[in-house]
């Protein structure tokens, strides 16, 4: 029970099901001040008494657990490594993943209960070959399922997601005010909650060693200086300081962060555009794909890839899913188990996409359902040389 109104709502249905529900809220700091507060806050002192207050009117049991450790761990730490590396991370996704289908499912497990209930706008159900699958709300404005890519076949045994097939966000807060929940106009919560201000760019610059370093465009010409590559995206337009103006005259933006060199390549917006990406440690969402499944069961050398399958590929929690078609490569790396080669998803979209980074996460889908995701490793077009030949 995060505070809001989705977790003491799913909570309320819960326990009208039949269920016998215990309410838990995550204490994630042990420091007060390091989470965002008010409207804008997740998981802060004050959402965990709105969530006992929720919890008392609804007449079941409720508990603080800290997992502080492993959200610094999992999150935290791992959000500030990833843009070290000069890539973009999503750690909501990763909360999810570590945190509230992991760390949180496993001591639910091991004291005895069968499920995690949460609040999330998305839909489990009984796949037709067997096992469970994950699909999209049917409120399609507030699906989560994007977030929700990463809970994995197992997870997915456990999980019980109330609000699947609310038809609005509406509805719900209507129903928390006709059950007397106090939560029931409180604002959603966003951003980042372990940055207090929601000043990324000087929260990261405590955190990681910024150097000066150049600007550079796609020919290789100097046109700046930087206070630290690391706290750049791609797709930036703003903060870049460019003395020289385009000879278009038309701004520039971040195509790509070179950690090693400590170098920003800009260019003009037109070369955003990727039509091809490949994700790094991909998951399913259930049972993978024939075509996917094939080649992980047979155990293939590297170089090896599957047949193509169809899809839909989303990389933010609130994109348009793009049409494309999707396989599994083997290759050498050290994500692979014994040194064995990994498997490498590559997408291969019908339409660009724009401004998509290292680091977001790809999700696919088929239809409603969520396949599986990966984290993207690389970006490129295939209509042009890639950005990183110019090197």
């Amino acid at each position: 029970m995060s505070g809001g109104v989705d977790s003491a709502v799913a909570a309320a249905r819960a326990v009208d099901a039949g269920h016998e529900v215990t309410g838990v809220h995550l204490a994630l700091s042990r420091t007060p001040g390091t989470l965002r507060t008010g409207s804008r806050g997740c998981c802060t002192i004050e959402d965990s008494r709105d969530a006992w207050r929720a919890a008392d009117l609804l007449g079941i049991p409720y508990y603080v657990w800290d997992f502080s450790e492993r959200f610094q761990a999992d999150v935290v730490d791992d959000f500030v490594a990833e843009y070290a590396a000069g890539r973009t991370p999503n750690p909501c996704l990763r909360c999810n993943e570590k945190i509230k289908f992991a760390a949180l499912l496993e001591k639910a497990l091991a004291l005895g209960f069968d499920a995690v209930c949460t609040g999330h706008y998305a839909k489990v159900v009984d796949g037709a070959g067997g096992g469970r699958e994950l699909h999209r709300a049917a409120d399609w404005a507030k699906d989560q399922s994007y977030v929700l890519g990463v809970l994995t076949a197992e997870q997915l045994e456990h999980v019980l997601l109330p609000l699947a097939e609310t038809p609005s966000k509406a509805e719900v807060r209507a129903e928390a005010a006709r059950r007397g929940l106090s939560v029931a106009q409180k604002p959603d919560s966003h951003d980042i909650c372990f940055i207090p201000d929601g000043d990324t760019r000087g929260w990261l610059a405590e955190r990681i060693e910024l150097a000066e370093g150049e600007i550079k465009d796609v020919e290789g010409n100097v046109l700046g200086t930087h206070p630290g590559a690391n706290a750049f995206t791609v797709g930036q337009r703003k903060g870049l300081r460019i003395g020289t103006p385009a000879p278009d005259g038309k701004p520039r933006f971040v195509l790509e962060i070179r950690p090693k060199t400590n170098e920003v390549v800009v260019g003009p917006e037109a070369m955003l555009a990727v039509d091809e990406l490949r994700g790094i440690r991909p998951t399913w969402a259930g049972r993978p794909v024939p075509e996917a499944a094939e080649l992980l069961r047979d155990g293939r050398a590297a170089g090896e890839a599957s047949l193509s399958f169809p899809v839909l590929a989303q990389v933010r929690a609130h994109g348009d899913p793009v049409p494309a078609r999707a396989l599994l490569e083997l290759v050498e790396g050290p994500d692979g188990p014994d040194g064995a080669p990994a498997p490498e998803l590559v997408v291969r979209l019908d339409e660009p996409m724009r401004g998509v980074a290292p680091g977001q996460s790809l999700v696919l889908y088929q239809g409603t359902r969520v396949l599986g995701q990966a984290t993207i490793d690389r970006a490129h077009s295939l209509a042009r040389p890639d950005v990183a030949a110019s090197r």
